[in-house]
């Protein structure tokens, strides 16, 4: 019998352009280059005899299995997904892929991307369109304020720049 494991949470399935190569890439690297090497290795370590004590052989098929794993995943998430590259009809509001430059009570200034949540960890300033900071400013404009409820309490935000360059952060922020 196999070990229960809750449902995933549901994911915005959207992505921007270049976060769908990258995940395209991790699957090519998988497929193509990390399983052949890593399957040859169980194979000559199957051939020198007592599998219960080589470890080579253990720690090999346990990658062999994690490696399957992340590629069924990547598989199922990539056929789901939608390409989110266009710029808005709208860009004086803030939708996917906005970059957006936000001033906080202390006056400290904040920069983040909103993108989906397959791709926020790439960057610090990436913010997943599932987080509450995402959800708050979503079809914002610039001078909007907003308030986020924070671990440490409730913040409040004001909008000072929206710009939909891309990848890179906007020059001067």
């Amino acid at each position: 019998m196999s070990r229960y494991r809750p449902p995933r949470a549901r994911r915005t399935p959207i992505i921007t352009p270049e976060g769908e190569q990258l995940l395209r890439q991790e699957l090519q690297t998988l497929w193509q280059d990390e399983r052949p090497v890593v399957t040859q290795a169980v194979s000559d370590a199957a051939r020198n005899g007592d599998r219960s004590e080589n470890g080579d052989y253990i720690y090999g098929k346990k990658r062999l299995r994690e490696i399957d794993s992340r590629v069924r995943f990547l598989r199922q998430r990539l056929d789901s997904l939608q390409v989110a590259g266009e710029v808005p009809a709208d860009p004086a509001k803030i939708y996917f892929g906005a970059w957006i430059r936000l001033q906080d009570e202390d006056d400290q200034t904040l920069v983040h991307r909103i993108v989906g949540p397959d791709e926020f960890d790439r960057q610090p300033e990436f913010i997943s369109i599932d987080g509450p900071l995402a959800r708050a400013l979503l079809g914002k404009s610039r001078d909007d304020e907003i308030t986020v409820q924070t671990p440490g309490g409730e913040r409040l935000f004001w909008i000072d720049a929206i710009d939909y360059s891309g990848e890179q952060r906007p020059a001067g922020w």
